[in-house]
């Protein structure tokens, strides 16, 4: 095992999940009786850049493929969330109708659709078919490849840069980060900016958020690891956000090294997160020792709980097909003789079945018809808009929990 970004030598595994199958690959009925490909799950750290991350065990081209079922559009917190966000980042650079704005994987056009609608030109690079056309049919214009260094130089042989690119949760999915940031240094326009959303590892280890990790996600990023990586291809990180997304997250600002954007930026922010990385100690093995440790502890308090319950004949049933949702089920071996059936508010979901556990998904209007004692939440990261959804449910006294980052009953 090589570190992706600095190829030095990593020996010792951080924390192994086990063998899982890949958390967005849903089984069709049909399929139900046929092999499930099981893959090792294991997290790494580099020893010298502290590079987090899971050897690759499935290509980008099989995860965001033409069936890819995870859609933006389909949660309110996710568009306030993007809409908020554009309404600041066109007065914070200025932006207007002779601006350039790209989105990475831009899914259905969920955010971009903010620009299109402020009259500023924009395009979207997303891998997946199923989403594009979507955002297509929306009038966000849409480019379905995946971004990389060639169709970077494609774009710049085009005259296409931005002065403004948005990577929102994407950073985590690209294999060959070497090339992925390379590719952003070619379209950034000399005074442009590059801002990423991403999970911020800190948090992830503090908050027990183990359930982040999955194939999907080949990296765990900290500020510090970023900033080596940003650097290494001439880009500088000038300012820093803190957001409550994913558990914690960071919004990332960043430009060409050198530029008066750049010299000019007093960079307190960053300095700031750094400084708190570092205090803590991110750059030290040690600190990620402490994930699996807890991680164990999540499982054995989920399973005593759903155990218990069961023993008492409750029914119990989940929301929230969710890729977090399926590494957290995996790990823990919580297969469908525990949890009855998952709702969930995706259509190209309904009918299918999560993979390994081989929980049913089923309509939202089933948790009226079936009155469970028991929803168990997957997605905690969206319990408070989901936590309205099910206030119905108390009308028969049904017992609402989630198991990250710690047992909560609602």
């Amino acid at each position: 095992m090589k570190c992706k970004f600095c190829t030095a030598k990593i020996i010792d595994k951080t924390f192994d999940l086990g063998s899982t199958a890949i958390s967005n690959a849903l089984i069709e009925k049909e399929n139900l009786n046929s092999v499930e490909e099981i893959l090792p799950l294991i997290l790494y750290t580099c020893p010298k850049c502290f590079l987090v991350q899971i050897e690759t065990q499935v290509s980008s081209h099989k995860i965001f493929n033409d069936k890819y079922v995870y859609f933006s559009s389909l949660s309110t917190f996710w568009l306030e969330h993007a809409k908020k966000y554009c309404k600041e980042i066109v007065n914070y650079l200025n932006l207007d109708s002779k601006s350039f704005v790209i989105e990475i994987a831009s899914n259905d056009g969920y955010l971009l659709k903010n620009f299109v609608e402020d009259g500023i030109n924009c395009l979207g690079i997303e891998p997946s078919q199923s989403t594009a056309d979507v955002a297509l049919s929306n009038g966000v214009p849409t480019l379905v490849e995946f971004f990389n260094l060639d169709l970077a130089i494609k774009l710049k042989e085009q005259g296409k840069f931005g002065d403004l690119i948005v990577l929102n949760n994407v950073l985590a999915h690209v294999p060959e980060i070497n090339d992925f940031v390379a590719a952003l240094k070619v379209v950034l326009k000399e005074e442009g900016t590059i801002t990423v959303e991403f999970p911020h590892l800190l948090q992830l280890i503090n908050n027990n958020l183990f359930d982040t990790i999955y194939h999907e996600h080949y990296f765990y990023f900290s500020l510090i690891c970023l900033k080596k990586i940003f650097k290494s291809h001439g880009l500088s990180i000038y300012n820093v956000d803190q957001l409550d997304t994913h558990g914690g997250s960071l919004r990332i600002y960043a430009t060409h090294e050198g530029n008066n954007l750049d010299t000019t930026s007093d960079k307190n922010s960053v300095i700031k997160i750094t400084k708190l990385e570092t205090n803590q100690g991110v750059n030290k093995l040690s600190f990620y020792s402490q994930l699996s440790i807890n991680a164990y502890s999540i499982k054995l308090n989920a399973l005593n709980y759903l155990i218990n319950k069961k023993i008492l004949k409750k029914s119990i049933v989940a929301f929230g097909a969710a890729a977090k949702g399926n590494t957290f089920l995996n790990y823990c071996g919580i297969k469908k003789d525990m949890i009855d059936f998952v709702v969930d508010e995706t259509p190209y979901k309904i009918g299918k079945y999560l993979p390994q556990s081989q929980i049913p998904i089923v309509p939202f209007e089933m948790l009226q018809n079936v009155k469970p004692d028991i929803i168990v939440i997957l997605p905690w990261n969206h319990k408070e808009e989901i936590l309205a959804k099910l206030k119905f449910t108390k009308s028969w006294n049904a017992e609402i929990v989630t198991f990250i980052p710690e047992l909560k009953l609602y």
